[in-house]
């Protein structure tokens, strides 16, 4: 093969793979566009937040009062339960009166024979004292007289105040109610032998009803001083009421390792009985410099939290690290890495790509 003849296939094998090259290049398919897609967001407005936390509790009565005998001995009657409204003097409970029975014969019978000793002495002291005054007997006869006299007068005085006592120990074994109430815990049964004092009942007025909770020590010290609680039924969240924080345990329980706190409700619905179960609501939390935030919104980058964060200007998304404080329900607290403007995606935060193009479906002020 010639030179001229060479150089001429070259270009022909050039031209091929070039026209090649041209047609397989029109053929290709443009790159699809990037999705755009639709969000929606909140807008940063640092300042002063409150967080409101809410707690389970039980409706009690203010006043409520542990009841007992004065006296010990056997329980025979006991015709109320928990639950039972009662009246003032209505009977609670029964103990066996055969004990204080005989305890008050034995208290009579002294009584009797002290009264018998006394009025021997007091002739005794009378003859001695004619007959020391005629002449017939010695003064120490007189004053020995004198002395029993006297001593007779103070046993007389001793098992007077014994039957009182003994009276008032056969009264002992009925226990009746102070006042109107009802009753809330029952803590001995019929057949039961108990020692004096020992609680048998209690009674509480419900006249004057309180919710009564039980919170950790940090959400004691962030509560602000006296915040309304609002008050609601745990099954019927319409019947609510506001109080007042009445009192705070300076104690935590030991085993639980919260404090109580007892709130005051002089409007509380009828509904809310005695033992029903609600929940309080209150700004417990007041912080600052803080931004709050739908749970929705918190992403992580590399293990640590963050937000999707749009430029108003590009219409793009990137990711922002944020300080979490605290999380609250359904709400997130930052306290570090937002800045007042900053637009922040709040939902489908996991189908995102950092520089993907959004479209803002609303711009919520946070």
């Amino acid at each position: 093969m010639t030179r001229h003849n060479l150089q001429g296939l070259l270009v022909a094998v050039v031209s091929f793979v070039s026209a090649a090259s041209a047609l397989s290049a029109c053929g290709k398919p443009d790159a699809p566009a990037q999705d755009v897609r639709p969000v929606r967001t909140v807008t940063v407005e640092q300042g002063p937040g409150t967080d409101k936390q809410q707690v389970t509790g039980e409706i009690a009565a203010r006043n409520e009062s542990d009841l007992g005998f004065r006296t010990d001995g056997k329980i025979i009657e006991r015709p109320i339960d928990v639950g039972s409204t009662v009246k003032k003097g209505e009977l609670l409970a029964r103990l066996d009166p055969q004990p204080r029975q005989q305890d008050l014969l034995a208290a009579k019978a002294n009584y009797v024979s002290a009264q018998a000793t006394l009025a021997k002495d007091q002739s005794t002291e009378v003859r001695q004292g004619k007959l020391l005054k005629d002449g017939y007997t010695t003064q120490a006869n007189y004053d020995d007289a004198l002395s029993a006299l006297r001593t007779a007068q103070s046993q007389l005085d001793s098992a007077s105040a014994k039957l009182r006592q003994a009276q008032d120990n056969l009264g002992y074994t009925e226990l009746r109610a102070d006042t109107n109430g009802v009753i809330t815990a029952v803590n001995a049964n019929v057949g039961q032998v108990i020692n004096e004092g020992q609680a048998v009942v209690r009674l509480a007025q419900p006249n004057e009803r309180e919710a009564v909770f039980n919170i950790s020590d940090a959400m004691l010290r962030a509560s602000p001083k006296d915040p309304p609680v609002t008050v609601a039924l745990s099954g019927s969240p319409s019947i609510s009421t506001v109080g007042s924080v009445r009192y705070v345990s300076p104690q935590a329980d030991p085993k639980t390792r919260t404090y109580e706190v007892r709130v005051s409700l002089p409007n509380a619905p009828s509904e809310m009985r005695l033992g029903s179960t609600v929940t309080g609501t209150a700004d417990f939390f007041t912080a600052n410099d803080v931004v709050q935030l739908p749970g929705g919104a918190l992403f992580q980058q590399d293990g640590k939290p963050a937000v999707w964060v749009v430029d108003p200007k590009t219409e793009t998304v990137s990711l922002k690290q944020v300080v979490v404080e605290r999380y609250s329900g359904d709400q997130i607290l930052i306290a570090g890495g937002m800045s007042r403007g900053d637009v922040v995606v709040t939902a489908g935060v996991q189908k995102l790509i950092p520089g993907q193009k959004v479209r803002l479906l609303n711009t919520v002020p946070q």
